[in-house]
């Protein structure tokens, strides 16, 4: 079945961009570069219209229950990052994780953090090196970096299943390395960088439709020894009108030794 939708692609320009958020102090206000809604046709790997797999494509899907089903407070993380874990060591093969951030994000408008809707990755290289050393500090990230490391984003839909903005993924060997942009983060206290994408007729989208609580998808966004990085985006799309209920979902960060 031929799907389709939109997403915000980043444009080429002869200056850098950024990213300014919170930008004088207001929470959740944000200046934005120019992004060029594009609609795309979408593969579902749920429909069999493709498969993908980590090793090849920097993103899987999988069911994967959790025993947490609220993502309120902080009485939950413990036993979900244990669960990030164990998956991670399973199905990729990496021999120690650290989970280090959670984001619920939800489509509302009145939501301080809504669903991404610009096509990126998380970070550049030299914002991963820099990560790496604020995750771990300076003497266990030098002990890394002799070996092979990454970050991979784990996500969930929280609540019910995905019925509109899922989240897309561009198959990393259609992408050009051309089509990645350095975009600036700017926070009132620190600076930081993304990969963002322009468009290119040549991408393949692909996703999972009606992602469950029950399901993930896990997705590569930096590797210091070369497993490509994955664009990633909200997509605009419905799969069905007759339901309204508001995307709700889970993304948590990991840093991974291999």
């Amino acid at each position: 079945m031929h799907r389709v939708g939109t997403v915000n692609y980043h444009v080429h320009k002869p200056e850098r961009q950024a990213f300014e958020i919170d930008a004088g102090g207001v929470v959740g206000r944000l200046i934005a570069p120019d992004l060029i809604p594009t609609e795309i046709g979408l593969h579902d790997t749920r429909a069999g219209d493709t498969a993908v797999s980590f090793a090849d494509d920097s993103v899987a899907f999988e069911t994967y229950p959790s025993a947490v089903t609220a993502f309120a407070g902080d009485g939950w993380q413990a036993q979900y990052d244990a669960e990030l874990t164990a998956l991670l060591t399973r199905a990729v093969g990496v021999q120690e994780v650290v989970v280090f951030d959670h984001t619920v994000r939800e489509d509302d408008p009145n939501s301080d953090r809504k669903p991404a809707r610009n096509v990126h990755s998380d970070y550049s290289a030299e914002g991963a090196q820099k990560r790496l050393v604020d995750i771990l500090g300076a003497d266990r990230a030098a002990d890394w970096a002799e070996g092979r490391y990454g970050f991979i984003n784990v996500w969930r839909p929280v609540g019910a299943p995905i019925n509109s903005a899922p989240l897309g993924f561009v198959r990393p060997a259609t992408v050009k390395p051309e089509d990645w942009i350095l975009i600036d983060l700017i926070y009132p206290d620190r600076r930081g960088h993304i990969m963002g994408l322009a468009a290119n007729a040549g991408h393949e989208w692909v996703y999972q439709s009606n992602m469950t609580p029950d399901e993930v998808a896990f997705f590569n966004i930096y590797d210091s020894q070369g497993l490509a990085s994955v664009a990633h985006s909200a997509v605009d799309r419905v799969e069905d009108a007759s339901i309204t209920r508001i995307r709700k979902s889970i993304e948590s960060r990991t840093l991974v030794r291999y």
